[in-house]
C-alpha cells in the first residue's frame, strides 16, 4: 500500500475523517487516496488561512481534530494566522504539509523552504516523515499530540506519500484531560469563604454547560464574582445557563471589572494581561496585592474541577440561571445596538455564532445573553480572517445547527474565499457583514497608544467613506477627522438570502 492510502486510512481509524485542504502538485497522491478511503471527507478551500480556521471551527464544536492537507511551506505560511487562533484555543488540529521528494530537495527548487521552522511557530509537535512504513506510526503520533489540545503538524515528502510498504496503523486511544488536584480543590474552597472580594475566571471547558452551572452554584453560595476570558474558544452562553460577563478586550475597561478585587482564582483560564502595551499603562491586568491561586490550568478538566469544589462550598445550592428575554425589537433605524437586539430576537434555538463582528459589535454579547441557547465561537488568538472559517469548519461539524458568522467588513476580506467553500459545500450558514466602511480599529488605536495626530500619511492607513457619505464622525475618530470625510460606527448590515450559504 502506498503511504498516502495507509495515512488516510490510519487517521479515518483514528476519528479523523474530515481534511480541510488546499493541495498542489506535492499532495496529489494524498488527493488520488480519498477514492481508496471513502470514509474521510476531503472539503477544498480557495486559500489556506481557510482550510486552517475551518479546521480550529471544527475542533472546537466536536472536540475531536481535524486535519488539513496544505502545499509545501509557502501554502503553510498563508495559513498560520487561523493556526495561531486554533493554537490559542487549544484546538486539536492535524496539519499535513506535503513536502519536495527527498531526493528533490538538494536542487532548492523555487518553492523549496524550512516547512519545520515555519510549522514551530504555532505548533506543539513537528516532525518530518522519513519512509512509507513509518507513515502510519507517524501520523499516530500526531493525532495524540494533537488531542493534548495543541497543533501537530506532520511533513509529508511526495516520495514517501506515493512510494509502496506502508500498512495502516493500529488506533490510539484518546486520553481524556483529569481534574485538578485535591489539594488545590481544598486550597479554593478554604480561601472562597474568607470574605473577601473574589473574582473567578473561567476558560477552556469550564464555559461548557457543566462548568457554567458549577461555578454559578459556588458564586451564588459563596459571593464570588464570575467572569468568563475575554476570547473564549467555546462558551455556551442564553437563556436556561448561568449569565456570566466577558473580561473586556480594552485594558482599561478590564481594569475597571478587576479593581479593587483581593483574590483572582483561575478556572481554565490564563491569568489576565493587557492585549498590548500602552504608554503609563501596566501589562498586568491583576490589580496589586490581589492573590491569585490556579484551580485547573486551561489543559485540566476544569468542568468537573469545579463541580467538585461546588461540592464543597455550594452544597444544596442550585444556579442562577438566565430567564429569556423579549422576542421583539422596536422599530426604527439600523445602529449596532439595534442590529444587536434584532440579532437576539431572530436567533434560532441551538445555533452556533462565530463572532469576529469586532468594533461595530460591542452591543452584541449584552443582547445575546438572554437569547436562546446557543454556543459562541470567538477570536482567541486576535488574528483577525478567522470568523468565515471557524464558522465554515463549525458548520460541517454540525450539519443539523444553524451557523450564524458576525463579520466585520475588514475581518471578511482577509478570508472571503470562505463563502466559497460554505456555497460549494451547501452549508448552513448565514453571514451578517457588519459594515462601516473603515479600518475602525487603526483609528481608535492611534488615541488610545498616544501615538500623536496623525497626518495625511497617517490617516491614510484608516480610510474613511467617501466624501459623498452624509455620515458623522463618531467619538473616536481620527485626530485629523475634521478634514476627512465623514464616518459612523452604523453598520450596512446585508441581508441574508435564502439559499443555503446566505450573505
Amino acid at each position: 500500500m502506498i503511504g498516502a492510502r495507509a495515512l488516510l486510512a490510519s487517521l479515518v481509524g483514528a476519528d479523523v475523517d474530515v481534511c480541510f485542504m488546499n493541495p498542489g502538485t506535492s499532495e496529489m497522491h494524498f488527493v488520488s487516496a480519498l477514492d481508496s478511503v471513502p470514509d474521510m471527507r476531503g472539503v477544498l478551500a480557495l486559500f489556506e488561512g481557510v482550510a486552517t480556521g475551518a479546521a480550529d471551527g471544527y475542533a472546537r464544536i466536536t472536540g475531536r481534530p481535524a486535519a488539513v492537507l496544505l502545499h509545501l511551506g509557502p501554502g503553510l505560511a498563508n495559513g498560520l494566522a487561523n493556526l495561531h487562533n486554533a493554537r490559542r484555543a487549544r484546538s486539536p488540529v492535524l496539519v499535513v504539509v506535503g513536502g519536495h521528494a527527498t531526493g528533490h530537495v538538494r536542487f532548492d527548487s523555487p518553492l523549496q523552504s524550512d516547512i519545520e521552522a515555519l510549522a514551530r511557530t504555532v505548533s506543539g509537535w513537528v516532525h518530518t516523515c522519513g519512509s512509507p512504513r513509518d507513515l502510519p506510526q507517524d501520523a499516530m503520533r500526531a493525532v495524540a499530540a494533537a488531542r493534548g489540545g495543541q497543533i501537530a503538524t506532520l511533513v509529508l515528502p511526495a516520495d514517501v506519500s506515493w512510494s509502496e510498504g506502508a500498512s495502516p496503523a493500529p488506533l490510539r486511544p484518546a486520553v481524556r484531560p483529569a481534574a485538578a488536584g485535591h489539594e488545590r480543590i481544598k486550597t479554593a474552597a478554604d480561601l472562597l469563604p474568607a470574605g473577601v472580594s473574589t473574582v473567578v475566571l473561567l476558560g477552556g471547558n469550564a464555559l461548557t454547560e457543566r462548568g457554567l452551572r458549577a461555578a454559578s452554584r459556588i458564586s451564588a453560595a459563596t459571593g464570588a464574582r464570575l467572569l468568563a476570558e475575554t476570547f473564549p474558544a467555546r462558551m455556551e452562553r442564553g437563556a436556561g445557563l448561568p449569565l456570566v460577563d466577558r473580561l473586556a478586550y480594552l485594558a482599561e475597561h478590564a481594569e475597571a471589572q478587576l479593581a479593587g478585587i483581593e483574590h483572582l482564582i483561575l478556572a481554565g483560564a490564563r491569568s489576565p494581561v493587557s492585549f498590548f502595551a500602552y504608554p503609563g499603562r501596566a501589562s498586568d491586568l491583576v490589580p496589586d496585592g490581589c492573590l491569585v491561586s490556579v484551580l485547573a490550568e486551561p489543559d485540566e478538566d476544569a468542568a468537573a474541577t469545579l463541580e467538585l469544589l461546588a461540592d464543597q462550598v455550594a452544597e444544596g445550592t442550585a444556579p442562577v440561571l438566565a430567564e429569556a428575554g423579549p422576542a421583539a425589537v422596536e422599530p426604527g433605524p439600523l445602529t449596532p445596538a439595534s442590529l444587536a437586539r434584532a440579532i437576539a430576537a431572530s436567533l434560532p434555538e441551538n445555533a452556533i455564532i462565530s463572532d469576529e463582528a469586532n468594533t461595530a459589535g460591542a452591543a452584541i454579547p449584552a443582547a445575546l445573553a438572554r437569547a436562546p441557547r446557543h454556543s459562541l465561537l470567538t477570536l482567541t488568538g486576535g488574528a483577525i480572517g478567522q470568523g468565515l472559517p471557524v464558522a465554515t469548519g463549525a458548520a460541517i461539524a454540525a450539519p443539523d445547527r444553524p451557523v450564524l458568522a458576525l463579520e466585520a467588513d475588514g475581518s471578511a476580506l482577509y478570508t472571503i474565499q470562505a463563502l466559497w467553500t460554505q456555497a460549494r459545500e451547501q452549508l448552513n450558514v448565514t453571514t451578517v457583514l457588519l459594515n462601516n466602511a473603515a479600518y475602525a480599529i487603526l483609528r481608535m488605536e492611534l488615541g488610545r497608544t498616544a501615538a500623536g495626530a496623525a497626518g495625511e500619511r497617517g490617516c491614510s492607513t484608516c480610510p474613511a467613506r467617501p466624501r459623498t457619505s452624509p455620515r458623522s464622525a463618531p467619538d473616536w475618530a481620527c485626530p485629523r477627522s475634521a478634514s476627512l470625510p465623514p464616518r459612523s460606527l452604523t453598520p450596512n448590515c446585508a441581508a441574508a438570502t435564502p439559499s443555503r450559504a446566505r450573505t
